[in-house]
Protein backbone atom coordinates (compact mmCIF):
# COMPACT_ATOMS: atom_id res chain seq x y z
CA UNK A 1 0.00 0.00 0.00
CA UNK A 2 1.48 3.38 -0.92
CA UNK A 3 0.76 5.64 2.06
CA UNK A 4 2.51 8.66 0.62
CA UNK A 5 1.03 8.55 -2.50
CA UNK A 6 -2.67 8.14 -0.78
CA UNK A 7 -1.82 11.23 1.79
CA UNK A 8 -0.76 13.36 -0.96
CA UNK A 9 -4.54 12.37 -3.22
CA UNK A 10 -6.06 13.05 0.09
CA UNK A 11 -4.48 16.50 0.69
CA UNK A 12 -5.59 17.38 -3.24
CA UNK A 13 -9.18 15.91 -2.90
CA UNK A 14 -9.36 17.99 0.33
CA UNK A 15 -8.36 21.33 -1.27
CA UNK A 16 -10.71 20.33 -4.60
CA UNK A 17 -13.48 20.68 -1.84
CA UNK A 18 -12.53 23.51 -0.13
CA UNK A 19 -12.03 24.85 -3.26
CA UNK A 20 -15.63 24.32 -4.42
CA UNK A 21 -16.99 25.81 -0.97
CA UNK A 22 -18.00 22.26 0.34
CA UNK A 23 -15.47 21.06 2.90
CA UNK A 24 -11.71 22.65 4.27
CA UNK A 25 -9.03 20.93 6.82
CA UNK A 26 -7.70 23.28 9.00
CA UNK A 27 -4.75 23.05 10.75
CA UNK A 28 -3.35 22.84 14.33
CA UNK A 29 -1.71 25.58 15.48
CA UNK A 30 2.33 25.15 16.31
CA UNK A 31 5.40 27.35 16.52
CA UNK A 32 6.67 25.79 13.59
CA UNK A 33 5.71 24.67 10.27
CA UNK A 34 6.82 20.90 11.03
CA UNK A 35 4.10 20.35 13.46
CA UNK A 36 1.58 22.14 11.90
CA UNK A 37 1.93 20.07 9.09
CA UNK A 38 2.85 16.78 10.96
CA UNK A 39 -0.66 17.25 12.66
CA UNK A 40 -4.11 15.56 10.96
CA UNK A 41 -6.37 18.55 9.73
CA UNK A 42 -9.73 18.94 11.67
CA UNK A 43 -12.65 19.28 8.71
CA UNK A 44 -14.87 22.16 8.71
CA UNK A 45 -18.05 22.60 6.69
CA UNK A 46 -18.28 25.98 5.16
CA UNK A 47 -21.75 25.55 4.99
CA UNK A 48 -23.40 23.70 7.94
CA UNK A 49 -26.83 22.62 5.74
CA UNK A 50 -24.44 19.78 4.65
CA UNK A 51 -25.37 18.50 8.08
CA UNK A 52 -28.87 19.79 9.33
CA UNK A 53 -29.41 18.25 5.68
CA UNK A 54 -28.75 14.62 6.91
CA UNK A 55 -30.31 14.84 10.54
CA UNK A 56 -33.54 13.42 11.17
CA UNK A 57 -34.38 15.66 13.97
CA UNK A 58 -34.94 19.09 14.35
CA UNK A 59 -33.62 22.00 16.49
CA UNK A 60 -35.51 21.68 19.64
CA UNK A 61 -34.90 17.97 19.45
CA UNK A 62 -31.08 18.35 18.65
CA UNK A 63 -30.79 20.95 21.48
CA UNK A 64 -32.27 18.00 23.69
CA UNK A 65 -28.56 16.09 23.22
CA UNK A 66 -25.98 18.06 24.67
CA UNK A 67 -23.15 16.73 22.85
CA UNK A 68 -24.86 16.76 19.85
CA UNK A 69 -25.97 20.42 19.91
CA UNK A 70 -21.98 21.39 20.97
CA UNK A 71 -21.32 19.82 17.48
CA UNK A 72 -23.70 21.66 15.35
CA UNK A 73 -22.77 25.13 17.54
CA UNK A 74 -18.91 24.58 16.80
CA UNK A 75 -19.85 23.47 13.33
CA UNK A 76 -22.01 26.57 12.49
CA UNK A 77 -18.92 28.91 14.54
CA UNK A 78 -16.34 27.31 12.63
CA UNK A 79 -18.47 27.46 9.18
CA UNK A 80 -18.54 31.17 10.20
CA UNK A 81 -14.66 31.59 10.61
CA UNK A 82 -13.86 29.69 7.73
CA UNK A 83 -15.73 31.48 5.19
CA UNK A 84 -14.70 34.74 6.99
CA UNK A 85 -11.14 33.70 6.46
CA UNK A 86 -11.33 33.54 2.55
CA UNK A 87 -12.86 37.27 2.58
CA UNK A 88 -10.70 38.51 5.19
CA UNK A 89 -7.03 36.80 4.66
CA UNK A 90 -6.70 35.35 8.13
CA UNK A 91 -5.21 31.98 9.19
CA UNK A 92 -7.34 29.68 10.82
CA UNK A 93 -6.40 26.74 13.34
CA UNK A 94 -7.54 24.41 15.97
CA UNK A 95 -4.98 23.74 18.74
CA UNK A 96 -4.69 20.74 21.12
CA UNK A 97 -1.58 19.41 23.48
CA UNK A 98 -2.45 16.39 25.49
CA UNK A 99 -5.51 16.86 26.91
CA UNK A 100 -6.32 20.32 26.37
CA UNK A 101 -7.71 22.36 23.63
CA UNK A 102 -9.15 25.44 21.50
CA UNK A 103 -11.22 25.32 19.00
CA UNK A 104 -10.29 27.55 17.13
CA UNK A 105 -6.94 29.74 16.46
CA UNK A 106 -7.13 32.87 14.51
CA UNK A 107 -3.88 34.23 13.48
CA UNK A 108 -4.40 37.99 11.64
CA UNK A 109 -1.23 40.55 10.98
CA UNK A 110 0.82 38.83 13.53
CA UNK A 111 -1.50 38.41 16.54
CA UNK A 112 -3.78 35.58 17.71
CA UNK A 113 -7.09 34.84 18.80
CA UNK A 114 -8.18 31.81 20.96
CA UNK A 115 -11.87 31.08 20.22
CA UNK A 116 -13.66 28.37 22.08
CA UNK A 117 -17.45 27.24 21.45
CA UNK A 118 -19.74 26.30 24.51
CA UNK A 119 -22.93 25.47 24.75
CA UNK A 120 -23.41 23.37 27.68
CA UNK A 121 -22.60 23.60 31.08
CA UNK A 122 -19.47 26.11 32.16
CA UNK A 123 -16.82 24.16 32.98
CA UNK A 124 -13.11 25.33 33.40
CA UNK A 125 -11.32 26.81 30.51
CA UNK A 126 -8.35 24.44 30.72
CA UNK A 127 -7.93 25.00 27.35
CA UNK A 128 -7.79 28.23 26.78
CA UNK A 129 -5.63 29.45 30.00
CA UNK A 130 -3.04 26.57 28.37
CA UNK A 131 -3.08 28.54 25.03
CA UNK A 132 -2.68 32.03 26.90
CA UNK A 133 0.51 30.59 28.97
CA UNK A 134 1.74 29.30 25.91
CA UNK A 135 0.98 31.57 23.13
CA UNK A 136 -0.01 35.06 24.67
CA UNK A 137 -3.00 35.51 22.40
CA UNK A 138 -4.19 38.71 21.82
CA UNK A 139 -7.98 37.66 22.71
CA UNK A 140 -9.19 35.34 24.12
CA UNK A 141 -12.62 34.41 23.11
CA UNK A 142 -16.10 32.24 24.85
CA UNK A 143 -18.40 31.84 22.16
CA UNK A 144 -21.93 30.51 23.60
CA UNK A 145 -22.52 29.86 27.57
CA UNK A 146 -21.15 32.30 29.51
CA UNK A 147 -19.47 34.16 26.36
CA UNK A 148 -20.62 36.04 23.74
CA UNK A 149 -24.19 34.09 22.17
CA UNK A 150 -23.34 32.45 19.40
CA UNK A 151 -26.41 33.85 17.08
CA UNK A 152 -24.52 37.45 17.56
CA UNK A 153 -21.05 36.04 16.86
CA UNK A 154 -22.45 34.73 13.70
CA UNK A 155 -22.63 38.37 12.67
CA UNK A 156 -20.07 39.58 13.34
CA UNK A 157 -16.76 40.02 11.54
CA UNK A 158 -14.20 38.08 13.86
CA UNK A 159 -11.44 40.65 12.94
CA UNK A 160 -13.12 43.40 14.59
CA UNK A 161 -12.84 41.47 17.75
CA UNK A 162 -9.30 41.95 17.79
Amino acid sequence: MEVAGNTTTLAHYLKLLHTAGLLGGIEKYANDIIRKRLSSPKFQVHNTAFISAQQSKNRNEIEQNPSEWGRIAESAVGAHLLNMAIKENYSLYYWRERNVEVDFVIEYKNKLMAIEVKTGMIKAHAGLASFQQQFNPAKLLLVGNGGLPIEEFLQMNPIDLF
